[in-house]
């Protein structure tokens, strides 16, 4: 399967996370180390790093994932910020912002700090926030082939409408994407 043309740091609000194949982007307890010995395009990394301005996040993924390491391997350094209820209890981290204020108006500060750059939202539950309100211009999706059967969902949203997307690059924007792995 290919995949789609470069990212490009155009300003955009990227929902942008590595993914099983079952729909996790954590494992139980915010666990990350089943995305080890996956192999990922080469330069991927160095295009994210290249693309994105500033990083919003959601404390619970902050605290218990992330914990004021960089992302990509540290090879990325910008601003982050940590949207909470309760930022008054976050541990203070360099280059890292905890605001406590609607996501729009988060998405606001992050694309202003981003420099024309890319905005990407690091957190499922803030993701879906942003869907709801249109606030979303790409989902950019790196499917890992592995079933966690447990974890952190990409995505969620009971009783809700189904959101439908167009993918990006060439060939028909509503068509499936086929994927056929065998168990290793």
């Amino acid at each position: 399967m290919d995949d789609t043309e470069p990212q490009t740091a155009s300003g955009k609000v990227l929902f942008h996370f590595a993914m099983s194949l079952d729909g996790f982007v954590a494992g139980p307890d915010h666990a990350m180390d089943w995305m080890a010995g996956v192999s990922v395009r080469p330069g991927l990394h160095e295009e994210y790093i290249a693309t994105t301005g500033a990083i919003l996040g959601g404390r619970d993924g902050w605290d218990h994932a992330i914990g004021g390491a960089r992302p990509y391997g540290g090879g990325w350094q910008g601003p982050v910020f940590v949207l909470t209820h309760h930022p008054e209890d976050a541990a203070p981290a360099d280059g890292v912002t905890f605001l406590s204020c609607d996501p729009a108006e988060a998405v606001r500060i992050g694309l202003a700090a981003a420099g024309g750059k890319n905005l990407e939202v690091f957190s499922p539950t803030i993701g879906a926030q942003l869907l709801a309100r249109g606030l979303i211009d790409e989902i950019d999706l790196h499917i890992l082939p592995v079933l966690l059967g447990d974890g952190v969902r990409l995505y969620q949203s009971a009783g809700g409408k189904p959101v439908r997307l167009h993918r990006v690059g060439d060939g028909d924007p509503v068509a499936a994407v086929n994927v056929r792995y065998r168990p290793a």
